[in-house]
């Protein structure tokens, strides 16, 4: 939501435009969110701290806090890729534009050259960060992906009908 309001001020967007974009995402992130967690809760795929703690090496830890539900699909991946298309429609393919929004808990800015961009970052962040496999990416990205063009195509707002 912070980087709709960051993209809405850097192009200046009116009132109407604003508000369909801040009416919009979240729809979008409560469908990519329900799909994810259907698709989570039935897969129940072992996380990779888990399986290299009893099969490889006990006291192994990821970068990143792993997460009290199953592995598969990376959160991360959907809910990213989803909101990236209907960004993308609302403000244009390779659109550029900083992120500030971690800057509060000490993170520098984040530029990218467009939403997939930024959205293909967050999913591999997570590979990286050794709280998801390769697979959980990918597909958790073309589900997004999926979301993400189901919803603009249904979209109808005053500037965008699907």
């Amino acid at each position: 939501m912070n980087i709709t309001s960051l993209v809405c001020k850097q192009v200046n967007a009116s009132a109407v435009r604003s508000a369909e974009a801040h009416a919009c995402l979240p729809v979008n992130l409560a469908d990519a969110f329900i799909s994810w967690w259907d698709e989570n809760y039935r897969s129940a795929v072992i996380l990779p701290e888990t399986y290299i703690n009893i099969y490889i090496y006990p006291n192994w830890l990821p970068v990143l806090q792993t997460h009290p539900f199953p592995e598969y699909k990376s959160g991360h991946s959907v809910v990213s890729s989803s909101a990236a298309i209907m960004l993308t429609t609302f403000f244009g393919d390779n659109f550029a534009f900083a992120d500030s929004t971690e800057e509060e808990f000490g993170l520098p800015t984040r530029n990218y050259s467009s939403f997939k961009k930024a959205a293909e970052e967050a999913a591999i962040s997570r590979f990286y960060g050794g709280i998801h496999y390769m697979p959980t990416i990918a597909n958790g990205q073309g589900e997004g992906y999926a979301i993400g063009e189901f919803f603009v195509n249904k979209l109808n707002t005053r500037k965008y009908k699907g």
